[in-house]
């Protein structure tokens, strides 16, 4: 008899043959009983590929499956893992991080406890080269359980990567699709489709992700050409939602996670661009939002009382006062200056 998959976990791998190793030692020793590891060789160049056949090779009983593909992005990977996925639950991870080694038990245990369609753990932001912690985050929601039906604005205190959290894999499988999907904010965007299968998200207090963080990264820029790109796969999100009954609910959430991601993270990258015109790309900026998530000037979801009642992210709502004021280009510039010089990690 075919063991039952209670968990799939996909890694798209792409030129990190020198990270690849921890990676895989981390995924194949997990504690839960019944892991399918799906890796996703999304046209490496370098020697990843032979490195995840000696994976499969070396141990057979591990339900390694690798798809050998040509390179299309991080987006279409995850998809094609999706779709090859057999686990009850799907998780994702980035193959220069490794995991914790009951971090597939712990979340799939979390899940089927509260019957989540997604369960979330902590993480660790470390420095890939001396092992360093930066943060420990995602940790404050122990036991917490959010029901899409009544409080689906705590998703915006969500931290928006994939990968510290497991997904009931009808989510996943049921999901829309975007035809020209970001290459920035494709977590985020992805995250965003499948909240509309989602109905209950539980927490648990463990860090159990350990993402690295590479210091030529701290602060990543943006190219011009793929700011339109992602401004417009983000209208074709809000599209989605407005044409979903559940979704329709959740436009004021929508509109004030676009303030976060297009408002702060879009103007951070773009500030790190010194060929820019960053005053007018904040112009611009609020042109956006304004005539597409019109209602994120009046969000209480954005209001410092209303954060701090609820306990969700103060500094979102401190940053939308500095924005609204128009003081976003001289915080700019201090905010550019604990970054780059006194070489302080800041995470929004």
């Amino acid at each position: 008899m075919e063991k039952k998959i209670k968990v799939s976990i996909i890694v798209p791998v792409y030129k990190v043959e020198k990270y690849l190793n921890r990676s895989m030692d981390s995924l194949i020793n997990q504690t839960l009983d019944g892991v399918e590891i799906i890796c996703i060789n999304d046209g490496s160049p370098d020697n990843c590929l032979n490195i995840l056949k000696e994976y499969k090779e070396k141990y057979p009983d591990k339900n390694i499956v690798i798809i050998d593909k040509q390179n299309e992005g991080v987006w279409k990977g995850r998809f094609d893992g999706i779709e090859k996925a057999k686990g009850e639950y799907i998780g994702f991870t980035d193959s220069d991080d490794y995991i914790a080694l009951d971090y597939a038990e712990k979340l799939y245990k979390a899940a089927k406890d509260s019957d989540a369609d997604i369960s979330v753990c902590g993480f660790d932001r470390m420095d890939v080269d001396t092992g360093h912690v930066y943060s420990t985050e995602m940790t404050q929601f122990e036991g917490k359980v959010i029901d899409m039906d009544k409080n689906p604005e705590d998703i915006i205190s969500i931290n928006t990567a994939l990968w510290n959290k497991l997904y009931k894999a009808e989510v996943l499988k049921n999901m829309k699709n975007l035809e020209n999907p970001p290459r920035v904010f494709d977590d985020m965007m992805f995250l965003l489709l499948a909240y509309l299968n989602t109905k209950k998200i539980s927490f648990i207090k463990d860090s159990l992700y350990y993402y690295m963080v590479r210091q030529d990264s701290i602060m990543a820029t943006i190219k011009k050409e793929q700011i339109q790109a992602t401004q417009n796969a983000m209208l074709k999100i809000k599209e989605i939602y407005e044409n979903d009954e559940n979704g329709k609910k959740l436009i004021p959430v929508i509109d004030s996670m676009a303030f976060l991601h297009f408002g702060i993270s879009l103007m951070f990258r773009i500030s790190a661009d010194k060929t820019s015109n960053f005053k007018e790309e904040l112009r611009k900026n609020k042109e956006y939002l304004n005539t597409n998530f019109p209602s994120w000037r009046k969000s209480k979801y954005l209001n410092v009382s209303y954060c701090i009642k609820h306990k969700c992210n103060t500094k979102v709502a401190i940053m939308k006062k500095i924005y609204v004021c128009g003081l976003f280009r001289p915080f700019m510039a201090s905010y550019n200056f604990m970054i780059n010089k006194l070489k302080i990690d800041i995470k929004w």
